[in-house]
């Protein structure tokens, strides 16, 4: 479950990024720093945005700054940044990107659980809603522990 997955350590709240890639790169320090990805693996992801455009911006106002496994990806994780100035990415069906859900997989398998609960939450507007009420990293699990609940009692 998501609720299991975030740490509180993965959240970052009210960020103020210079532009898209600064906001990836903020998005992923704390997996650096907890060694879940390499900092090589940010800078694929940024690369990979730059020569492809911008195809972690996944739907209205979410990215999930990714790259491929092989590129430094450690561990399983995923992490939640909110940010207080909302940036443009180049995705103009999807701009401006006001929350990031990164994302480590070490292998093609494991995170697909979580991805296919994510983007049913995403397909929920009343979650989306939800997150602009977030003032507290307690609050991203709140959220989403009754959300799952629901998912599950459905």
């Amino acid at each position: 479950m998501l609720s299991d997955a975030i740490k509180e350590s993965y959240i970052q709240l009210d960020i103020v990024p210079e532009d898209f890639e600064d906001a990836i790169r903020i998005s992923m320090k704390p997996f650096e720093k907890e060694e879940i990805v390499t900092p090589a693996y940010t800078e694929e992801i940024v690369k990979i945005s730059k020569d492809l455009g911008p195809y972690i911006v996944i739907t209205k106002n979410i990215a999930l700054p990714h790259a491929p496994t092989d590129k430094g990806a450690k561990k399983l994780g995923v992490g939640f940044t909110k940010l207080a100035k909302p940036v443009k990415s180049g995705n103009d069906m999807n701009d401006p990107v006001k929350y990031l859900f990164p994302l480590s997989a070490p292998d093609n398998n494991s995170h697909i659980e979580l991805l296919s609960e994510l983007a049913e939450l995403l397909g929920n507007p009343d979650f989306i809603s939800g997150l602009d009420e977030i003032k507290e990293t307690t609050d991203l699990i709140s959220l989403l522990k009754k959300f799952e609940g629901e998912m599950k009692n459905a």
